[in-house]
C-alpha cells in the first residue's frame, strides 16, 4: 500500500459506524412509501393489473457545473462533454460572475450568441441545454467580491448599489422562473475589503439579499462560502461562516439555504496533513450538524478531489474518497444539493485562461504544479473511476425500479427515492397506461388511478 492511502484512514477506522449512520440516514430522510390504487372509470378497483415503477429523477440534486458548454477544441469533444454530463447529473451550476457577463457596462452577454469569453457560456446556451436535458439551473453568484467588473473599481457606494441593483433586476426579469436557486452572496469570508466601495460597509451581505429579495421574491435564496469556513474551522457557533450567517439572520435577513464549498486544493505532498478534517466522518457530520442549527437546507455546492497524476492508483484513490463522501453527504437530512465543480481534467486552474494557449501548452500544463487533475473525465474525455463512482450510485445504488401487481383492494405499494417516476399499468385485457407520478416528503403519497 502507497502512502498515499494513508488519507483514507479516518474512513476505514471509521467504517463500520459511518456505513451504519449512511444506511439509516439514506432510508429515513431520502426514502417515502407510495401507495397507488387503480381503478376503472366507473371507480371499481383493478385487482391483478401489473405495474411497471421505474425511477426517472431524482428529488435531490446533484451536479457539477456547466463552464466549458461548448467550450473545447473540437465537437467530438463538445458532444462528449454534454453527454457525460446529461446522463449522470440532474442540476448544473451557471455562471453569472459579473466581471464576465457584463465586461462593458450595458452590453451583458445572456444570449447565446454572445462573444464568447471563456469558461463563461452565455446563460441561454446553458438554459437551452439545461431544458433539453431535464436538468434544472443554479445561478452563480449575484455578489461575489472578485468578480465584480472593472467598470465599477472607483465607482462610489451608490454607485455600486444602483449597478447592483440594476444587474438584479434584469436576471430576474431573464431568469427568476427558470432558475430556483439564486446564490446572492459567495466568499464574504474571504473578501478582499476596499475592492469596491460598496465592501467597505459593514451591512454588505444584508443589502445584498435585501435587492435578490426584492427581485426574486419567489426563489431560494443562497449564501456560499470557501472549504476552510465550512469545513476546516473549530465547528462552534463562534466560527467566521456560523458567525456572520447568524449576524444576518438577526438582523431580518432572509437567508434560504446555505452553501458549503469543498475544495481539497492542496499539493499532494502536504494533502494527508490538510485533510485531516475533510477526510474524517465525524468532523463532516459534526459541521453538518453545526450548520443544520439554522434549519436551513445545506448544500455542497463546489467539489474538487484531486487525482494528482494519470497513475491508475491515484486515479482509483480519487474515486474512493468520493464514493465515501457522497453517501454521507446524502445521508444528512438537512443537506439537498451535492455539486461536483469540474467535470474535465485540464480546463481549470492553469496560468492562461485563454482556450488556444491552453490546447496548445497541453502537454506541458499536466506536468504543472497548478493542474490537479481534479475533474471526473480525463483530458481526451474519457471516464475516471470517480464519474463512474458518482454514475453508479446515482443511477443504480440510489435507484428505485420495481415490479408489482394490484391487490384485490387494487392497490399496489413501494418505497422508493423521493423523486420523479414512470408507472407504467398493464390490466389483464393487456391495456397499457402509462403515467408520471412524484414521491415526495412533502406530500400524501397516495394516488388513484382511473383507467
Amino acid at each position: 500500500m502507497s502512502d498515499r492511502r494513508k488519507v483514507l484512514e479516518f474512513f476505514e477506522a471509521q467504517k463500520e459506524e459511518t456505513q451504519r449512520k449512511v444506511a439509516e440516514g439514506i432510508e429515513k430522510y431520502r426514502k417515502g412509501d407510495m401507495r397507488i390504487t387503480v381503478v376503472d372509470a366507473n371507480g371499481r378497483v383493478i385487482p391483478d393489473a401489473k405495474v411497471s415503477i421505474k425511477q426517472k429523477n431524482h428529488a435531490f440534486r446533484f451536479g457539477a457545473n456547466i463552464f466549458l458548454l461548448d467550450e473545447l477544441e473540437s465537437e467530438e469533444k463538445n458532444e462528449a462533454y454534454k453527454k457525460r454530463f446529461a446522463e449522470v447529473f440532474n442540476m448544473a451550476t451557471l455562471p453569472f460572475y459579473w466581471r464576465d457577463l457584463e465586461p462593458e457596462r450595458g452590453a451583458p452577454r445572456y444570449d447565446k450568441d454572445s462573444p464568447k469569453v471563456y469558461r463563461r457560456p452565455a446563460p441561454d446556451l446553458c438554459m437551452e441545454f439545461c431544458k433539453q436535458n431535464g436538468i434544472e439551473p443554479r445561478e452563480h453568484a449575484l455578489a461575489y467580491e472578485h468578480f465584480y467588473p472593472a467598470w465599477l473599481a472607483d465607482a462610489s457606494v451608490d454607485e455600486v448599489k444602483a449597478a447592483y441593483e440594476n444587474r438584479c433586476r434584469e436576471i430576474s426579469e431573464r431568469y427568476a422562473d427558470k432558475i430556483p436557486t439564486i446564490e446572492v452572496v459567495n466568499e464574504a469570508g474571504i473578501w478582499n475589503k476596499g475592492s469596491t466601495a460598496l465592501f467597505n460597509d459593514p451591512d454588505f451581505i444584508k443589502y445584498s439579499f435585501d435587492i435578490a429579495e426584492k427581485y426574486f421574491p419567489n426563489n431560494q435564496l443562497g449564501i456560499n462560502e470557501s472549504t476552510g469556513q465550512c469545513w476546516g474551522d473549530n465547528c462552534l457557533t463562534t466560527d467566521k461562516y456560523y458567525a456572520y450567517i447568524e449576524t444576518n439572520l438577526l438582523k431580518g435577513t432572509r437567508i434560504d439555504a446555505i452553501g458549503m464549498q469543498f475544495h481539497t486544493f492542496n499539493k499532494s505532498e502536504v494533502e494527508y496533513e490538510k485533510t485531516r478534517k475533510a477526510y474524517n466522518p465525524i468532523s463532516l457530520y459534526n459541521h453538518m450538524d453545526l450548520y443544520a442549527r439554522f434549519g436551513k437546507p445545506l448544500q455542497v455546492t463546489e467539489i474538487t478531489i484531486p487525482a494528482y497524476t494519470d497513475d491508475a492508483e491515484d486515479e482509483a484513490i480519487q474515486a474512493e474518497i468520493i464514493e465515501n463522501l457522497y453517501p454521507i453527504w446524502f445521508s444528512h437530512p438537512a443537506m439537498e444539493q451535492i455539486i461536483y465543480w469540474n467535470l474535465v481534467d485540464g480546463y481549470a486552474h492553469v496560468a492562461s485562461s485563454d482556450p488556444k494557449t491552453i490546447r496548445e501548452s497541453q502537454g506541458d500544463m499536466t506536468r504543472g504544479e497548478n493542474y490537479y487533475r481534479g475533474g471526473l473525465l480525463r483530458f481526451d474525455m474519457s471516464p475516471k473511476p470517480a464519474y463512474k463512482v458518482i454514475k453508479h450510485l446515482i443511477t443504480e445504488v440510489w435507484h428505485t425500479e420495481e415490479q408489482g401487481s394490484t391487490d384485490e383492494c387494487g392497490s399496489v405499494s413501494f418505497r422508493g427515492f423521493y423523486g420523479d417516476y414512470e408507472i407504467q399499468i398493464i390490466t389483464a385485457d393487456e391495456k397499457t397506461t402509462t403515467i408520471g407520478i412524484s414521491v415526495s416528503k412533502n406530500q400524501n403519497n397516495e394516488l388513484t388511478v382511473a383507467l
